[in-house]
């Protein structure tokens, strides 16, 4: 026996309208009285990830996620053969964008001849309301298939020799959650990455309260990295690794640089050793120190003061006056700029 047309309307009714399966006719059980729920398929691969983009209007031309087909070159659809004659048209085309984002997108559709889309709308033009004559149309947004849905094709239209226009948008930015970007402000992300859209803006982080930064990673932070030439400048406080010299760096003030020391550079810490005879107050060190302030000096293990006890050119140390004979001079270097 044929199902009747009653039941499949309850069908959609309780499917549609609350989410239920249907177990028995409504006659027996009412809708809200269906018990095991049954919404919808929401396909992640084929989200409209950027939907919120889409203008509230129609634009005149293709724009941002929206491609647009307009009235003087509106997409000119196929017949589908294996349905009843001149019924269906095809588009080839998925996810045109429906009336719910805006009565401006409403599908246009025209009938006129074949291989002449810049001419349609001088050709006939038909409403979804039909004329008076049962000859309504239905487009399906999501398949791009239209469907002369009413008892009659368009009233008083010969399709000898003519094809369905039809002008419209289609949504054509990201789809599907694999593909999934969200925007924050200034912020998008896209899979794992987090990028901002402001050009040459400084990245920000803000703890509320007493709130600290904790990464709960167990392997490590990788720092920025780049030549000398690539520093940033007018920034204080920034600390990155120097491609061109294989150092860590820091910058107090945003134009001065000093290398940070590892245990391996620790090493580098050599000293110098001379004995005084009483004439000599000139010595010849090892290494040539960028300042007094970068050296630590000994004499008879009292340490001398930079720049009142000693000066230094180039690798010559010069105490002023010459060490009593004997006297234990130690010059330490290899310390941090």
């Amino acid at each position: 026996m044929a199902i009747t047309d009653a039941k499949k309307v309850d069908y959609l009714w309780k499917k549609i309208g609350y989410g239920a399966t249907k177990t028995d006719t409504n006659a027996n059980k009412l809708a809200p009285n269906e018990a095991i729920a049954s919404p919808l398929l929401l396909r992640g691969d084929k989200t409209w990830n950027q939907a919120n983009l889409i203008p509230a209007v129609l634009p005149g031309s293709s724009t941002g996620v929206v491609t647009v087909y307009p009235t003087s070159n509106p997409n000119e659809t196929t017949e589908d053969l294996t349905a009843t004659a001149k019924r269906t048209w095809k588009t080839g085309l998925t996810d045109w964008i429906p009336p719910e984002f805006g009565s401006t997108y409403q599908a246009k559709v025209y009938i006129h001849t074949s291989g002449d889309a810049a001419g349609a709308t001088g050709g006939t033009q038909v409403f979804a309301t039909g004329s008076g004559n049962n000859d309504e149309w239905f487009f399906d947004y999501q398949s791009g298939v239209l469907h002369f849905i009413g008892a009659n094709l368009p009233n008083g239209v010969d399709f000898t020799g003519k094809s369905v226009y039809i002008s419209g948008g289609r949504y054509t930015g990201t789809i599907g959650l694999q593909n999934n970007v969200a925007d924050t402000g200034d912020f998008t992300f896209s899979g794992n990455t987090i990028a901002t859209s402001s050009s040459n803006a400084d990245f920000e982080m803000e703890a509320s309260g007493t709130g600290q930064y904790v990464f709960t990673s167990n392997t490590g932070v990788v720092l920025p990295t780049g030549t000398t030439a690539e520093r940033p400048t007018a920034q204080e406080g920034v600390i990155r690794f120097n491609t061109e010299t294989s150092e860590y760096e820091v910058s107090k003030d945003g134009s001065t640089w000093t290398n940070l020391r590892t245990d391996a550079d620790a090493a580098d810490v050599t000293k110098d050793i001379f004995s005084g005879d009483g004439s000599t107050q000139s010595f010849t060190m090892s290494i040539t120190p960028s300042d007094e302030n970068t050296i630590v000096v000994y004499v008879d293990g009292v340490m001398q003061e930079p720049d009142q006890n000693y000066t230094i050119t180039g690798t010559t140390i010069d105490f002023g006056e010459a060490a009593h004979a004997g006297a234990r001079i130690v010059v330490m270097h290899g310390f941090a700029d």
